[in-house]
């Protein structure tokens, strides 16, 4: 029975990648990519065949192999794995690239700045400080061949191999018998006498400043170039003429070297070596330095090197969130941060974050969340929203801050196309229907309509049907002035989703009720929308075969494609700022609108002012109802849209007065029971939003969630109308009801904090005076019969004596 020898460099965990050796390395070790067989994560593997009659340069290699495994620093190549046999040296190490290849790459690609170059060498420098002041070993090799920089931009030291002791022991440095490597050596080393007196670190910082010269000016011709610093930064170049001069004994210590180019106004003086020194020691940082770091760092990535960003920066923000409860302050540099990852590595590394972050219960966390929604919605898929994100989302709607229901609002833009059928036609309609009859919040109402008319096209056709006319009729009724503009908006953008029946008989009766409105924006609008519902209408008029055409989006499923006019209708309305949506608007130049200003009434102090709003112009055929509209001034739409990002959500606040939520419809003979509304108003004290809604299934379909009642209940049996009374007047008593008046519609402007349309005070005025009267009656009662007994008790016998006896 044989044995087979077992070859170790194919049961080795690592292979090489079959290409040709990387270049640039004088010397005998040969650089390769490879990987490891496992998980084919990449690796760099220095390799060196052994040669007969080479037995100098194979002790120089094994020699290089030892210190490799010994030797452990952040910014020394790091050793994963070795190999070594009587054919071969494996060193497995990070995966890296050659200084100077690196350098000629990012020349091609416009260049290497300063800040990259700054970091680079203060962390060679920090190589040889810790070798020459911690270890006592002389590196005897720095060049450009020795530095290797990896995947982040790192900068590390390697070439070990003619690394000595400087304490003696152990002999003095190894002969290189390279010529690309000797044109290094510094002048003294070629003065055998040993009279020249010199530090342990001088021979190494000579060619620290050959490195140097060679990172700004390219491969060093010969000694005598140093002296012309070329293109070396001024603030640099005090220091290098120190590294570079003839007295070895004047060299600094590299240690003193980096606290030179350290100090103000120094080379290593920026913003880049600052937040990788933070990084570096972040593990031992306070809570409150990470939190002001974190902060700040979002204004500096733009100016730092994508692949340090990538590599070094993100898994720190995902470190800090996981383990060091970074909190809200991470998000904005983390979403900078995904932009320069693919979105196979967006996947991977920022989207379960993310779907982790919307279920903390932390506010900011939450709105900062919704804000930045646009810079991570592409990524996730359906199953994630439906599953994991609209679930934790929908409590935003009945949060006690108005801000962050305000944000939710608006998130529902980007998430509704991704929204599975019953958390979009059902849930989300709950909200929103809730939102715009009954939140205390006039921007909020408003932004409920507006978001109501952006999606409407991925609605069903049926809930289309049923929700669509009776939101916006509702909405024209809201007492703040810009949720009837919206109102009046959402009826025009969504026009190609109604009937001509519909048009005819729903729309326009609430549309001509808007002509009378005290403000003239939400006339204006009105106006607009009317002629261009009755341009449609009288095109169909004309000619009778366009209905089909017309009608075509009426029934139909569901498509984003359908809202081409709510693409380009009014922005955000009433918030004081910009949206996401007139981000998204400016990014279809295709719709390019035009748009026009509407003229806004005062707002009370304290209540967010309407922002200007597009709405679309009167087309002259129905085919151009979206591309028609009125001139706006840019530079107001611009200057509203970039205050998107600078608004401090945390002061938005309450309006003035509270409003009434939901509004009673008129009924045809212009009078509403009192019953009923005291009847509604309690119904809406009494139970909570949850309840609210969730009988509205049971109650029937959307038009008796978002329409009032059109008929009364007949009064109970002996009940006399007010008008069969005979008031002691000489009129008559078929005049009518003279209670009737209380409810007419005002014929003066109302106030802006009541319903257009209704107006309760008289009957609540006089029930507080009746009130009033008959506790002032019972009081002066009171009173006198206090007083009565008073003076019973005076006129009795007289004052008691001490100790006396009461007699009966």
């Amino acid at each position: 029975m044989g044995f087979f020898a077992r070859d170790p460099v194919r049961d080795f965990p690592f292979e090489l990648i079959p290409e040709p050796p990387e270049g640039g390395l004088p010397g005998p070790w040969a650089l390769h990519r490879g990987r490891k067989k496992a998980t084919g994560s990449p690796v760099s593997i220095f390799v060196y065949d052994v040669k007969p009659g080479a037995e100098e340069q194979t002790q120089v290699a094994k020699a290089a192999f030892k210190r490799f495994k010994t030797l452990r620093h952040p910014n020394i190549l790091a050793y994963i794995d070795g190999l070594e046999t009587e054919k071969c040296l494996h060193v497995v190490t990070e995966a890296v690239t050659p200084l100077g290849i690196y350098l000629k790459a990012r020349v091609e690609a416009g260049g290497l700045k300063e800040l990259e170059i700054s970091w680079g060498l203060h962390q060679i420098v920090k190589a040889l400080s810790f070798l020459v002041n911690d270890c006592s070993l002389i590196h005897n090799n720095v060049c450009m061949a020795a530095v290797f920089v990896d995947r982040a931009g790192e900068w590390k030291l390697g070439g070990l191999d003619y690394m000595y002791s400087a304490q003696g022991n152990g002999g003095g440095p190894p002969r290189k018998g390279i010529p690309e490597l000797e044109q290094y050596d510094p002048p003294e080393l070629a003065d055998s006498s040993g009279r020249v007196v010199r530090e342990k670190w001088s021979a190494d910082m000579w060619r620290l400043g050959c490195l140097i010269w060679e990172v700004f000016n390219g491969p060093l011709p010969r000694a005598a170039a140093l002296r012309n610093p070329g293109k070396i930064p001024k603030t640099l170049v005090p220091h290098y003429c120190e590294l570079v001069g003839a007295n070895p004994k004047v060299r600094p210590n590299p240690a003193r070297f980096l606290q030179n180019c350290q100090a103000p106004g120094g080379f290593m003086s920026n913003r880049f070596v600052e937040t990788n020194l933070f990084l570096e020691e972040i593990q031992i940082k306070e809570p409150a330095e990470k939190q002001k770091f974190f902060q700040e760092l979002s204004k500096s990535l733009d100016a730092f090197p994508e692949d340090f960003c990538r590599h070094k920066v993100l898994p720190q923000l995902l470190t800090a969130f996981e383990f060091g409860n970074a909190g809200a302050v991470v998000l904005t540099p983390l979403f900078k941060v995904g932009k320069f990852l693919s979105a196979e590595e967006y996947q991977q590394k920022i989207i379960p974050v993310v779907v982790k972050m919307f279920s903390s219960t932390d506010r900011a966390m939450r709105i900062r969340l919704l804000q930045q929604m646009e810079q991570f919605i592409q990524y996730l898929d359906e199953p994630t929203v439906n599953t994991q994100i609209f679930p934790h989302v929908v409590h935003g709607f009945l949060d006690t801050n108005p801000a962050i229901r305000e944000q939710t609002v608006k998130s529902m833009l980007l998430l509704a196309p991704k929204l599975n059928e019953a958390n979009l036609n059902v849930e989300l309609m709950k909200h929103f229907a809730r939102l715009q009859a009954k939140d205390e919040q006039g921007p909020i109402r408003c932004n409920t309509t507006v978001c109501l008319g952006k999606i409407g096209s991925y609605l069903s056709a049926s809930t289309r049907h049923r929700v669509l006319t009776s939101a916006f009729s509702r909405a024209t009724k809201d007492p703040f002035a810009a949720s009837r503009v919206a109102g009046v908006l959402g009826f025009a953008a969504t026009h190609n989703l109604y009937s001509m029946n519909d048009c005819a008989q729903k729309i326009l009766p609430v549309l001509c009720g808007l002509t009378v409105d005290p403000e003239k924006s939400v006339r204006d609008q009105a106006f607009k929308a009317i002629r261009s519902f009755l341009s449609k209408l009288e095109s169909v008029s004309e000619d009778p075969t366009q209905l089909e055409e017309v009608e075509k989006d009426v029934h139909a499923a569901s498509s984003p494609g359908m809202g081409g006019a709510a693409a380009s209708w009014a922005g955000w309305a009433v918030t004081g700022v910009s949206s996401l949506t007139s981000k998204l608007i400016r990014s279809h130049p295709t719709t390019a609108p035009t748009e026009t200003n509407i003229p806004q009434r005062p707002t009370p102090e304290g209540v967010p002012a309407p922002a200007p709003t597009p709405v679309p112009a009167t087309p002259t055929t129905s085919g151009h109802w979206e591309t028609q509209e009125e001139d706006k001034d840019t530079a107001e739409d611009s200057s509203a849209a970039d205050r998107w990002d600078d608004e401090d959500w945390g002061s938005l606040e309450q309006e003035a007065e509270s409003v009434l939520a939901q509004q009673d419809d008129w009924s045809t003979g212009g009078q509403v029971s009192r019953a009923s509304q005291v009847s509604n108003s309690d119904h809406k004290s009494s139970k909570s939003p949850e309840s609210d809604w969730s009988s509205w299934e049971a109650e029937g379909s959307w038009e008796q969630g978002w329409q009032e009642p059109s008929s009364q209940e007949p009064p109970p049996d002996g009940t006399r109308l007010a008008s069969e009374y005979n008031w002691g007047g000489p009129e008559s008593s078929d005049k009518g009801d003279p209670f009737a008046t209380l409810f007419a519609r005002p014929s003066t402007q109302p106030r802006p904090d009541s319903w257009g349309e209704d107006n309760w005070e008289g009957l609540e005025t006089d029930s507080r005076q009746v009130k009033a009267e008959l506790a002032r009656k019972k009081r002066e009662e009171r009173r006198r019969e206090m007083e009565a007994k008073r003076a019973e008790r005076k006129v009795a016998k007289g004052p008691m004596k001490l100790g006396a006896r009461k007699l009966d």
